[in-house]
């Protein structure tokens, strides 16, 4: 009696660390922080090379793109901490000055390398309602 309960905790303790094992090297690999480009940039060094979904808003007048490419430079800014960026793809039609941006990727000190389709931007002002305008 006493052999078969050691039996069953030893295969319930292998099967408890193999478990534990494979959530921890499958949450390992695929953590993906989602920071404020402040939050990041006071400490970048603990950042580097770390998958971000970082958000802030585009500096307006710092979008570059290359002639005959679709290759990106811009800044994005937060509370006074900005971070340049690059990305080669298509950006949303609301990927402009001011737009309110998530972007994926990574952060080095040559700044952050959005990861392809890595952009998501919005224009609060076409969704929020007009001042005085009725809500319902």
């Amino acid at each position: 009696m006493k052999h078969k309960s050691v039996k069953v905790a030893l295969t319930a303790l292998v099967m408890a660390l193999s478990f534990g094992g494979l959530l921890y090297s499958t949450m390992g690999e695929d953590t993906e922080y989602y920071k404020h480009v402040d939050e990041v940039m006071t400490q970048p060094n603990e950042w580097y090379g770390k998958k971000l979904q970082l958000h802030g808003y585009v500096v307006p007048d710092s979008i570059l793109k290359r002639k005959n490419s679709l290759e990106y430079k811009f800044k994005v800014q937060s509370n006074g901490h900005i971070v340049d960026a690059t990305y080669t793809g298509v950006v949303p039609d609301t990927f402009k000055g001011d737009a309110e941006v998530v972007l994926k990727g990574m952060l080095s000190n040559e700044g952050f390398s959005v990861a392809p389709n890595g952009v998501m931007a919005k224009c609060p002002s076409k969704y929020e309602a007009k001042p005085g305008a009725p809500t319902s």
